[in-house]
């Protein structure tokens, strides 16, 4: 499964190694990229293997906010 989450308190590149050191490394996901311009973290996972919650508070665990108005956005697949 692919999807962004949105993260608007990113804004360096410490926020991107904070978020992607610590998501990476879940079981399940495979793919994890902070975009900076957008604020948003994308993030490609195994939904049997890893949820969204897990993803988001493994995120929130770093210290940034993920809104609760965000809704799951799935990319479309390459």
């Amino acid at each position: 499964m692919q999807e962004q989450i949105a993260v608007p308190e990113v804004h360096c590149n410490h926020c991107v190694q904070s978020i992607e050191g610590a998501v990476g490394p879940l079981e399940g996901v495979t793919s994890v990229r902070v975009d900076l311009d957008t604020r948003t973290v994308a993030v490609d996972y195994d939904d049997a293997v890893v949820t969204r919650a897990d993803i988001v508070a493994t995120i929130e665990e770093q210290g940034y906010e993920v809104p609760d108005g965000d809704q799951p956005q799935r990319l479309p697949l390459a």
